[in-house]
């Protein structure tokens, strides 16, 4: 078997195990062009993985950085599927060792999102209503957005695919359907309830079709509300309110994890709100006391204190 082949057929046969193991579609065609493309630097080189080493993987990422400028975390994700490839390999006896192993390279630093005070974000949640009736009728529906955003820790998408039914009122918790179709249960404050439920009041006045399944945030028209809308009404909200900074949905979500863990302490229960990607829905329904969930929110949360 030619080196061309041999390397073909050990990608065929990883990438058919990760597509076992329900891989996404998209995950694996980024490994296939990764992997790809150093078996390819690899044959022009004349280099058997047996042989590879720590200085070819380097001269490999050196030129890609070279020919295509990639970025710092385009680079990491690179050696990272290369790196599995071949540790895949070496338990397979298909190499005597793998020498991505030990090969490192240096990370970026994470910038971490903006911060913004309490202070500041009652600022916006408790500006004045506009004069006008439509702009009223707006403000209350972006309020109750974004008392929601805040109030619960919600991403952009959550808050657009919300459902009428999703919201349970007597018991202040919302039903959201999370990162791969999880499903979490997450409290809102008395103040994000009040909201929404004067938004509500204005529902029917849009056309909105009061129905179980339906989205609760809609334009003027009836139809459900656009990530892009909210995202605009959220910075919109902001600038209205004489704040200036860029407000934008997931910075919210920060700051609602922020808040929460400041005055709480408790990871756990923090951690079960935001629905992390560690956490599946089994664990969340087996797991979590929503009783107790509930206490430390109320307790910690500084828009949850009944007025």
């Amino acid at each position: 078997m030619s080196f061309e082949t041999d390397s073909a057929t050990l990608l065929v046969m990883w990438l058919k195990e990760r597509e076992i193991q329900n891989q996404s579609k998209h995950t694996l065609q980024a490994y296939e062009r990764d992997v790809s493309d150093f078996l390819n630097f690899c044959a022009v080189k004349k280099l058997s993985l047996m042989n590879v080493e720590s200085t070819d993987l380097r001269e490999f990422l050196a030129q890609k950085v070279e020919q295509q400028q990639l970025s710092s975390s385009s680079l990491q994700r690179l050696l990272s599927s290369i790196r599995q490839f071949m540790k895949w390999a070496e338990q397979g006896q298909y190499l005597a060792f793998n020498p991505a192993d030990d090969f490192q390279l240096k990370r970026q630093p994470r910038p971490l999102p903006g911060m913004v005070d309490i202070e500041t974000i009652n600022q916006i949640l408790d500006q004045l209503k506009p004069e006008s009736e439509v702009q009223q009728q707006m403000w209350l529906r972006d309020k109750a957005i974004l008392e929601l955003l805040y109030s619960s820790g919600l991403r952009l998408a959550e808050v657009q695919g919300l459902r009428i039914k999703d919201i349970d009122f007597n018991r202040l918790l919302l039903r959201i359907i999370g990162k791969g179709n999880k499903t979490r249960i997450v409290p809102f404050g008395s103040k994000a309830k009040d909201a929404v439920m004067q938004w509500l009041q204005v529902y029917p006045l849009w056309n909105g079709d009061f129905v179980p399944e339906a989205n609760v945030f809609i334009t003027q028209k009836g139809n459900p509300l656009g990530a892009r809308q909210i995202e605009n009404r959220v910075k919109f909200q902001a600038q209205r309110a004489g704040v200036n900074i860029d407000l934008h949905p997931h910075l919210l979500r920060h700051c609602f994890a922020s808040h929460m863990l400041s005055n709480s302490g408790d990871l756990r229960a923090v951690q079960e709100m935001l629905g992390h990607s560690n956490l599946t829905t089994t664990q969340i329904y087996t797991h979590v006391d929503f009783e107790q969930l509930a206490k430390v929110y109320d307790q910690a949360h500084p828009r949850a204190q009944k007025s």
